[in-house]
């Protein structure tokens, strides 16, 4: 066989396919940053809602993005990036090209706008009862930036705190007991760099805060819909996780470091 019909055979790795179309990258690009319906993807690419609609399929075939139903409305559906998976076919992509390039040897690339340990980045998380996700959230993120942080949570509709919030921080290291919900209301006034909406009916209210922070919507299911006991603890759990994985990925793009320039780790869950 000659070289021509072997290099003929080389397909370009799954990530560079997918990835590649330019409109497919633009997608992937607004998606990295905020969970969106396709009528907004449709507005912020400038392209055709068929056009968008089939470039998101080809990236869910290839489990880059995904798709749940709205909670606001059933009729209508999210799209997410699903950035680990991302992870994987970019390192695989590495590998494939030639094994020295996998990221753990690559040197960190230099990141515009780093966040020093001095200016303490603000971020409020909301959903519609401050009894579950928002907490979760909170914790989470206070937990991973420490004193570079001020993390606050709320609730359009706020309730008691859901127990299983509280047992499944525990497995986090975190103690959510003692703590209350508030009303988005306590908030309003202040100014802050990211407000995150985890609920799909919080986002369609959500009122604007001074200075313009940077609005990032998340479309989290609520795990206290089904109530509380055994049954329902491992929504928790799942919600936890994804809130987990997300607020590492936001992190590294806020850019913590600490005093000594070492990014912030997040805290991982305890053994057991």
């Amino acid at each position: 066989m000659g070289a021509e019909s072997v290099h003929a055979e080389v397909q370009p790795p799954v990530f560079l396919r997918l990835a590649g179309n330019p409109l497919r990258w633009r997608l992937l690009s607004e998606l990295a940053r905020s969970d969106q319906r396709v009528h907004e993807l449709t507005a912020l690419v400038g392209e055709a809602q068929n056009a968008v609609s089939y470039h998101l399929g080809r990236l869910r075939a290839g489990g880059l993005v995904s798709m749940h139903r709205s909670s606001a409305d059933r009729r209508d559906a999210y799209y997410r990036v699903e950035l680990a998976r991302c992870g994987q076919l970019l390192a695989a992509t590495a590998d494939a090209l030639q094994p020295g390039l996998l990221p753990a040897s690559l040197p960190p690339a230099p990141r515009a706008g780093q966040r020093r340990s001095g200016t303490p980045v603000r971020v409020l998380f909301l959903c519609t009862g401050n009894s579950s996700r928002s907490q979760i959230a909170e914790a989470l993120f206070q937990q991973a930036a420490g004193d570079r942080a001020r993390v606050v949570s709320a609730g359009s509709h706020p309730k008691d705190l859901h127990p299983d919030a509280v047992r499944v921080m525990r497995e986090y290291g975190i103690d959510l007991s003692g703590r209350r919900s508030k009303h988005l209301s306590e908030f309003s006034a202040q100014r802050f760099d990211y407000v995150i909406t985890l609920c799909d009916r919080v986002r369609e209210i959500c009122p604007e805060f001074p200075g313009g922070p940077e609005p990032i919507h998340w479309s989290i299911p609520d795990p206290g819909a089904a109530g509380s006991g055994p049954a329902s603890y491992p929504a928790f759990q799942r919600t936890a996780a994804d809130l987990h994985a997300r607020i590492g990925f936001l992190i590294q793009r806020i850019v913590l470091e600490d005093p000594a320039g070492n990014p912030v780790e997040l805290f991982t869950p305890a053994a057991g």
